[in-house]
């Protein structure tokens, strides 16, 4: 595969140009729901391997009530013993199934660091690059998706966790390193949200602070991705296994959304989108 920008190809998929500021303009924050076709992401490694398996969780999202589907092929889980693949190993668990799930209708973007598999997810009908390592990590990243004119999900990411740094700092410093060179290519900055990577280059105390400062990313003036869902912090408060993590996946996003937080990505559709709408109501009605 090539990941030089394909002029055929529409810039923002088979969702439109505006497929982000659609997604913002919403009461409550967008909803995203993860699917992994990789055989050992942390919590559901192998369940979705299977293309009808990995469409029917798509459809069972949907029917939820999901408002981006964000598929990935290599495992990102942020955690020590992750085996990196090849993008031919990505593409090849995507070309099956990537396709059909963008057949959907539901806005898709892909989970990769790497461009040439961007390039290819674009080519395929994606409409978000969604980049764990916001755009530091693969040089042709930047420059494929301002030549796509795609949104960009900007992650922070460390290699290892250190509890002895200033963590806000440190992703402080990470983001403005991404937006300068998201400038540097070309990318539209309405077109860049932030993640602050919880559980990825961070202890868990570092992950559970980074979501009580939230608001300190504000002065970036850019929206906010957070994917809490099901993450080793939690257990660090009440021991558990990442499917018994429900209820304090739902905590982190309620205080999440409470700190403006526009999209959360999660394994849990439906009861995320229950608990983010009951907490809208009630607000609503100070």
């Amino acid at each position: 595969m090539n990941a030089s920008p394909s002029p055929s190809v529409p810039p923002a998929g088979s969702a439109g140009p505006d497929v982000l500021r659609t997604l913002l303009e919403r009461s409550i924050p967008a909803v995203m729901g993860v699917l992994n076709v990789t055989p050992d992401s942390f919590s559901d490694g192998g369940e979705f391997i299977v293309p009808d398996q990995a469409l029917a969780r798509a459809r069972e999202m949907i029917e939820a009530g999901v408002d981006i589907i964000d598929i990935g092929a290599e495992s990102t889980r942020p955690y020590t013993g992750v085996r990196p693949v090849t993008a031919d190993d990505e593409l090849a668990r995507l070309e099956p199934v990537l396709a059909e799930v963008v057949a959907l209708g539901v806005p898709v973007s892909i989970d990769s660091m790497k461009a040439e598999v961007v390039a290819f997810a674009l080519d395929q009908g994606a409409a978000i690059a969604n980049d764990v390592w916001g755009l530091q990590r693969d040089a042709g990243m930047a420059p494929l998706i301002a030549a796509r004119g795609v949104p960009v999900i900007v992650m922070h990411n460390r290699d290892s966790a250190d509890p002895a740094i200033d963590i806000i700092a440190d992703m402080k410093g990470f983001f403005q390193r991404s937006l300068d060179i998201a400038a540097k290519a070309g990318i539209a900055r309405e077109k860049i949200v932030l993640d602050p990577g919880i559980g990825f280059g961070k202890t868990a105390e570092q992950s559970m602070i980074a979501l009580a400062r939230l608001r300190e990313f504000d002065m970036f003036g850019l929206p906010i991705l957070v994917g809490a869902s099901r993450k080793r912090f939690i257990a660090s408060v009440s021991p558990s296994e990442p499917s018994a993590r429900l209820a304090g996946s739902i905590a982190a996003h309620l205080i999440a959304a409470q700190r403006g937080a526009k999209i959360i990505r999660t394994h849990d559709v439906a009861e995320t989108l229950q608990a983010l709408r009951v907490a809208h109501a009630i607000e609503s009605k100070q």
